[in-house]
């Protein structure tokens, strides 16, 4: 049998308006009263009908939250992030996988408008800006994650992706590495353009060329890893060390260097951006950068719950800075 507010109100020896200002959280309710309502209808089984109060107060209390996928540590981490923060706030998640394909996510933006998300954090193919404009347009506040969405002028959390790049690429020059591989995503993804162009630019301050050969650009897949792995470690004078800065791609350059028979790092030298808890139990330890995925959470729902407030969308991109974690899986060469 459904439980209903009467039954809350009835049960907790209050109104039925007091009940339902207290169930939505009004500040015309005294804590104690509140706390008292929120725990009777707990213990009786009352559910929000959440379609109901959308119609009544035009709120869901519905989040949306795009990601490519899970088998990103990064999307793994906003995921649960997001959803722990937005849960206290009192809004419930629906956790939508693009698969990093922009009909998948154009169907997705439709269903998420269906049921009237209150806003959305989206880390975006880069397709749709039209759909995610609309939604801005019809109130709807949006925030992109992880990618902009060129030509659309949408709030932006974004890794600072040259800088960490750069980093890592110093790192490795600092050991002494000169031919240093680079596997990294497509280049009509912010991330994709800014590792490059990161591993670029320290590689020319060194004094070095940019061997095309040494470069193997691919989707985030962990085929993408095995194809430049091999590709790399078959050049008639392999790279010395391997910038993986494909997270996705990660695995795939592991299995390759197995199949390969070869010791990490007394053979070839390994970097890895964004972490994973098991780079760490991985033997020996990978050594990553680090893209700073909570604190890129953190602010998107920060920057959401503003723009909820009633903040209006600034447009602007905000970047959250990359560390280098050193752990045992790049070694220095010898001195020629």
């Amino acid at each position: 049998m459904t439980v209903t507010l009467r039954d809350v109100a009835r049960a907790a020896d209050v109104s039925v308006a007091t009940a339902s200002r207290a169930l939505a959280g009004s500040s015309l309710i005294n804590q104690a009263t509140q706390k008292h309502v929120v725990q009777v209808a707990a213990a009786i089984g009352y559910r929000t009908n959440t379609v109901a109060r959308a119609l009544k107060t035009r709120k869901s209390r519905l989040i949306g939250l795009t990601v490519h996928n899970l088998e990103n540590a990064s999307f793994r981490v906003l995921a649960s992030v997001v959803q722990a923060r937005m849960q206290a706030l009192g809004y419930q998640v629906i956790l939508s996988i693009s698969n990093d394909d922009a009909e998948q996510e154009r169907e997705i933006f439709k269903t998420l408008v269906d049921h009237s998300v209150d806003g959305l954090i989206a880390v975006p193919t880069g397709s749709n800006g039209a759909q995610l404009l609309a939604m801005e347009h019809a109130d709807t506040p949006v925030i992109c994650a992880v990618r902009r969405v060129t030509g659309a002028s949408l709030e932006s959390i974004l890794a600072a992706d040259m800088e960490g790049a750069y980093t890592g690429t110093q790192h490795l020059l600092g050991l002494g590495h000169r031919r240093i591989g680079l596997i990294v995503g497509p280049l009509d993804t912010t991330s994709g353009k800014e590792r490059l162009a990161g591993y670029t630019r320290a590689m020319q301050e060194a004094g070095l060329t940019v061997d095309p050969a040494l470069i193997h650009r691919g989707r985030y897949l962990p085929e993408t890893g095995v194809t430049g792995g091999n590709a790399l470690l078959s050049l008639a004078t392999p790279p010395t060390a391997i910038f993986v800065a494909n997270h996705e791609s990660s695995v795939g350059v592991l299995r390759v260097v197995s199949e390969r028979g070869l010791s990490i790092p007394s053979d070839l030298s390994l970097l890895f951006y964004e972490d994973s808890p098991w780079f760490e139990w991985q033997r020996p330890a990978i050594s990553v950068v680090d893209s700073g995925a909570a604190d890129m959470a953190n602010l998107a729902v920060d920057r959401l719950m503003s723009r909820l407030g009633g903040v209006a969308n600034s447009g602007r991109e905000y970047r959250i800075g990359s560390r280098l974690v050193e752990r045992a899986s790049c070694r220095a060469l010898p001195a020629s």
